[in-house]
This record gives structure tokens, C-alpha cells and sequence, in this order.
């Protein structure tokens, strides 16, 4: 397919009325997705959902050593239509003494993980369901399931034993009852832990109180006063230190408090004293790029406990250790997974490619000569197989979910290329700002992002997401050129990893040119299909050696081909049929596009793709760029039958 630098977009009112409809088609698909459980069947899930969560209060007694609970968990909810009986969910094991509905003890009934409180409310009614339990709660051995929603066990590096919840996805009914649905957010949860008065215990929310029970106990009391979904509720406990800091963010209304409990070893805290502070700065960052930190009334903070990594409860990780990427990544689920969280396990892009690419745009701002080689090792990690979506098909797999090729490094990868595509760093982060306000303490399909880059952009990114959201595979590259005077004739192929998912990417791309005397310039490329053919007048000559970079700024996952000359292009028959002269060029900063007789758009960009003035042309008028620095520009005109022609001006 040959091409004067332009884009045909032919499409009758009939065609982009069916893609219209086929486009409703697979929201609908993707949106209503099945909702799953590893527990609950497709009509105990719909029980579920007779009634909203409002608010938790867990009331346990623990201690560092054992998982064995015992204790008052508080549900408070609203009914959505008349109901005889509330469905929860709670692990066998875990043995119910009684259950009161506002106060007052009812019947219930157990069926494996399923519990059914009787409560007869009619539509608009509230009710508080007070269950107390106590026992063991299932280990990663003991339970057919899976999981295991709350652990003991010791640091190897520092000795110290902790009692620690990880709840994600499906492990909060294994030491707590409650509604697993991520769409049902509660308002609020309190918390408040009885353990040994050697101990800490840490939980989301503020710190309320500290109450000397006067025999040996103290009851930690914390309080969050934030929607939060089931798995982000959670608790450690430890002997720990408290170690608090707080961070400034421009246009904060006050300092967020930072409360880290680090394991109370002399030497822990020397040890990370350094990267627990860099917190600070990554919420200053993170404030700027993606909007208030959501939870700035309440805190920020870490409690170590013996895991490989880290998990993002809502306002006080869980770590193990710490090192800017790891504390990087979560945080940034704080706004992305927390605030936002993704409206199925589906979409949990919407949680984990996020907070992966908060790690990239803290190195990008505060540590970039490390920025390059992490992309590179992202996008290196993505092709190590040639196939595999962002998007998941199968939420009950567990492994897939987490996949860190997948839903981590091409999660962030993809949205670093819709970055790429938007061409706007300003405009990039307002969306991203406009995204987490709009769904701010609510949830999100990956889709939602699409709509939001649609709107402020005035692009369709549909075709976008089909390829690499939904989509599988990366393209590899190969050029061809030809020189003819000072003009240049480019083709630009590409082959799929994945021919038979997505055969075609359509995403632009960049080439950097080596051209003599000793200049570079890069060159955005539209790519509509696997061959394009591209006019380049007035280019100028190009080294013979070493003549084009594919992609050198690495916005997209993609290997690269040959690059060759290839003297059987034919200029001729890529000549512009409309030839459109700027007249002077060199010039001072006026000049006129001359053969155009309507208006026109026309973006200026600079030889690295960034649009750096965009304006209105009239015929018979004058464009000036004399605020511009010199050098070469491109400009990228635009016809009202969405024609795109490509030119360069020199200043």
C-alpha cells in the first residue's frame, strides 16, 4: 500500500454505524464479563448482591505467632431490594458463636465458605450484622482453595515474627466475614487489634487511640473513614517501631503524614532509613502527575513483614523490604488500585500496568539515567514469548493474573505507548488526572481509559485497545529507503508475533534518521497496515551508514528488522498528485503553504515528534515561527477530508 504521507479514513454513515454497534458489542462483552468466585456459585454471587456494604468493624484479639483468631466483625449494609436473608462469605474453619441483627441474635446457616444470616428488610433498609467467630483460618497447605488470607511466620533476614493478612483476590473470607464483590466498596472501615503489650499492630486509617487493657493487652484502634474494598483491608502485627515522617506536596492543603512500623531490630531501620524517606518525594511526584493523593486527610505508611515484595493496602502497605521501584509501584496503587480499582479481575491492568508505570515516571523525574534501561528491560521481558493480552480472560487463574510479563510489564509498557500516541505530556497527565478524579473511590474497566483518551483527544483509541489491551503480540519492524536528490522515498513494513490475534498494529511510529552533515531527525510514522509508503521532499541526505534507528526513544514493544536501501522504490509514482510548496523555506519564521485552498489544521512538530505550536491556516496568509529556535521542523497538515501530508520547514 503506497502513500503520500496520508491517511484515507473512507468511511460511509453505514460502516461507522456497524462498527458503532460492534464497538457497544464488546463493551457490553468486556463490561459484563462474568463475575467469579473460587468459592460461590453464579446464584450465591447474585444473593450477594441483594444488598451494599457500608460499613466494617473488626474487633479481633492476635498475636505474632499464630493465625488463630477470635473476636466481632461488624457488617453494616443497605438493602437493594426486599431480602429474607443476607449471604456473607467465612471459611469453614473459622467457627461462628452467634450472629445479631441490629443487636439481637438471629438465625443463620453455613454451606461451605457461604454463610446466610436471616434478616428480613425490606428495599432502602439498613441492618448491622455483628458475627462472632474464632478459630484457625486455612494455611496455603490446608486450604483446597488456594489461598492464604492471613499468615505467621519470620523475617529470614532480620529474625522478627509477624502475623500479616494479604487478602488478594479471593483470601478476606479466610479470616474475616464480608461481602467479596470488588464493585461493592465499603464507606468505612474501623479496625481495632487486642495483642500483647510488646506489640504493634498496623492497619489502614488513622490511629485513633491506644487503649491499656491493664492485664498484659493493648487495643490498637484504627480508623478509615474512605470507600475501601474487601482485600484491602488488612492488619499486621509485630514487634515494631514507629518511625513517621511526612511529605509536602505543592498545593497540599496540609503535610501527609508517612507512618512506617519497621521491625524493631537495632539495625532495620538504619538499613532503610534512606529509601523510606524517598516516600516523601514520590508522593510530591505523584501528587503533581496524577492528582491529589486520595487518602491526605488519613496517611501513608508501611509494616514490614516477611514477604518478597510488597502489597498495596489501602493507606499502609505491606512490605518486606525497600527500594525506590517496589515502594514506588506501591504507592502509585494508592491512586491506581485503591481509589481506582479495576471493576473485574479482568481489568486488573487497571490496577497493576499503572502502579508498574509509576515506577517508570519516578525514574523518568527523579532518577533518569535509569529510566532507558528499565523500559528496555520491560519491553525485553514482554517478548520473551510472542503471544498473551493485558487483558484476562480466565480471573479465576491466579497465576495469570499476576503474570509480571503480562498484566505488570506489558500493562505499563501499553501505557507508555498511548503516551506516545497522545503526543502531549500536558495533556496526558490531565487525562490520567481527569480518570482518577472521575472514578476516584469507585472501580473502572480498562476501557474506561480508552473512553477517557477518546474524549480529551479527539482520537479513537478502539483500534488501539483491540491490539494491545485485548490483543496479542508485538510487531517487528523493517525500513527501506531510497534517496533522489534531497528527497527520500520510506517504506515501512511490519510482520505480527501473533498473525492469527492481531495481525496488524496500528499505532504510529518513529524512525531517527542519520543525515549529512552530522544531524538526526526523527520521523513520525502513521501506520495503517503491514506496508506504508512514505514522501519525504526536501529531506535532505542521508548517511549511507548506519541511516535509521527504528523507535529509538522505545515508546513501543517491538523488534527491530532490516534496514536497507532500496534503489527499486520509485519515486514517481509517490509524487504528491497535490503538490504543496512552503514558500521561503529556509526561512527567518514566515512562510506560506502554497496549492492550499481551504483551511487547514497544521501541527508543527520538532525532529523528536513533540507538537510543539498548533494553529489555524488560511489560504493566502503567513505562518510565522519565529518564536521557535532553529533547526528543522515538521509539519503535519491536515485536510478536512482527514487527509494528513507531512512536510519540513527549515528555520
Amino acid at each position: 500500500m503506497k502513500k503520500f504521507l496520508l491517511l484515507f479514513l473512507l468511511i460511509s454513515f453505514e460502516i461507522a454505524a456497524q462498527e458503532n454497534a460492534t464497538q457497544c458489542s464488546k463493551r457490553n462483552k468486556y463490561k459484563n464479563h462474568q463475575v467469579k468466585s473460587n468459592a460461590l456459585t453464579v446464584s450465591q454471587i447474585a444473593e450477594t448482591e441483594k444488598y451494599d456494604v457500608n460499613f466494617y468493624h473488626l474487633d479481633l484479639t492476635m498475636t505474632n505467632t499464630s493465625t488463630y483468631l477470635s473476636g466481632t466483625v461488624r457488617m453494616d449494609a443497605t438493602a437493594k431490594q426486599p431480602i429474607d436473608s443476607a449471604l456473607f462469605e467465612l471459611f469453614p474453619t473459622l467457627v461462628i458463636s452467634q450472629i445479631r441483627l441490629n443487636g439481637i441474635p438471629t438465625a443463620f446457616s453455613r454451606s461451605q465458605t457461604a454463610v446466610k444470616a436471616f434478616v428480613n428488610v425490606s428495599l432502602g433498609q439498613s441492618f448491622s450484622l455483628e458475627i462472632d467467630y474464632s478459630g484457625n483460618p486455612p494455611s496455603a497447605q490446608t486450604n483446597p482453595l488456594g489461598g492464604s488470607g492471613i499468615t505467621a511466620g519470620s523475617s529470614q533476614s532480620w529474625g522478627n515474627k509477624v502475623v500479616w493478612t494479604l487478602s488478594e483476590p479471593f483470601s478476606a473470607m479466610e479470616w474475616f466475614p464480608c461481602k467479596q464483590s470488588l464493585k461493592d466498596k465499603a464507606d468505612s472501615s474501623f479496625f481495632s487489634i487486642t495483642v500483647p503489650d510488646t506489640l504493634k499492630a498496623g492497619s489502614n486509617g488513622i490511629l485513633a487511640s491506644i487503649d491499656n487493657l491493664g492485664n498484659g493487652y493493648l487495643k490498637f484502634n484504627w480508623e478509615h473513614r474512605h470507600p475501601i474494598d474487601y482485600y484491602l483491608i488488612s492488619v499486621s502485627v509485630a514487634k515494631y517501631v514507629d518511625y513517621s515522617l511526612f511529605a509536602n506536596p505543592v498545593g497540599a492543603p496540609q503535610p501527609i503524614l508517612i507512618q512506617n512500623y519497621i521491625y524493631n531490630n537495632p539495625a532495620t531501620l538504619p538499613n532503610f532509613i534512606d529509601e523510606i524517606n524517598e516516600t516523601a518525594d514520590f508522593i510530591e511526584l505523584y501528587y503533581e502527575l496524577f492528582g491529589p493523593y486520595p487518602f491526605e486527610d488519613e496517611k501513608y505508611g508501611h509494616c514490614m513483614a516477611p514477604i518478597s515484595g510488597g502489597m498495596e493496602h489501602q493507606t499502609m502497605t505491606t512490605q518486606g523490604f525497600f527500594n525506590k521501584t517496589l515502594t514506588a509501584h506501591e504507592l502509585g496503587h494508592q491512586w491506581w488500585g485503591n481509589s481506582v480499582t479495576c471493576a473485574s479481575w479482568a481489568d486488573i491492568w487497571v490496577n497493576e500496568g499503572f502502579a508498574s508505570y509509576s515506577e517508570y515516571l519516578m525514574l523518568e523525574n527523579l532518577y533518569p539515567a535509569e529510566k532507558n534501561q528499565h523500559m528496555f528491560d520491560v519491553h525485553d521481558n514482554v517478548k520473551s514469548q510472542n503471544g498473551g493480552s493485558t487483558w484476562v480472560l480466565d480471573s479465576l487463574n491466579e497465576s495469570r493474573l499476576f503474570s509480571g510479563r503480562l498484566t505488570y510489564d506489558k500493562g505499563a509498557a501499553i501505557i507508555h505507548t498511548m503516551r506516545f500516541m497522545v503526543n502531549n505530556d500536558s495533556l496526558f497527565f490531565a487525562i490520567m488526572r481527569d480518570f482518577q478524579q472521575s472514578f476516584k473511590d469507585s472501580v473502572a474497566h480498562g476501557i474506561d481509559f480508552k473512553d477517557k483518551l477518546n474524549e480529551h483527544t479527539g482520537q479513537d483509541f478502539t483500534q488501539m485497545f483491540e491490539e494491545w489491551y485485548f490483543g496479542e503480540g508485538f510487531p517487528t519492524y523493517s525500513v527501506k529507503w531510497k534517496q533522489e536528490g534531497n528527497d527520500v522515498i520510506v517504506q515501512v513494513n511490519h510482520t505480527a508475533s501473533k498473525p492469527g490475534v492481531t495481525p496488524t498494529f496500528t499505532n504510529a511510529i518513529e524512525i531517527k534518521f542519520n543525515r549529512t552533515p552530522l544531524q538526526d531527525s526523527v520521523v513520525r510514522f502513521p501506520i495503517s497496515s503491514n506496508q506504508e509508503t512514505f514522501f519525504l521532499p526536501n529531506f535532505g541526505t542521508l548517511s549511507t551508514s548506519a541511516t535509521a534507528i527504528i523507535d529509538p526513544n522505545n515508546w513501543v514493544i517491538n523488534n527491530a528488522g532490516a534496514i536497507t536501501q532500496d534503489n527499486s522504490l520509485s519515486l514517481s509514482e509517490n509524487k504528491d498528485p497535490r503538490e504543496l510548496v512552503l514558500y521561503p523555506n529556509p526561512t527567518n519564521g514566515p512562510f506560506t503553504i502554497q496549492n492550499v485552498s481551504t483551511q487547514v489544521q497544521v501541527n508543527v512538530l520538532d525532529m523528536f515528534g513533540k507538537v510543539v505550536k498548533s494553529l489555524i491556516f488560511e489560504p493566502n496568509t503567513y505562518i510565522d515561527l519565529s518564536e521557535l529556535k532553529k533547526g528543522n521542523y515538521l509539519l503535519e497538515i491536515m485536510f478536512p477530508e482527514n487527509q494528513k501530508r507531512l512536510k519540513i520547514i527549515q528555520l
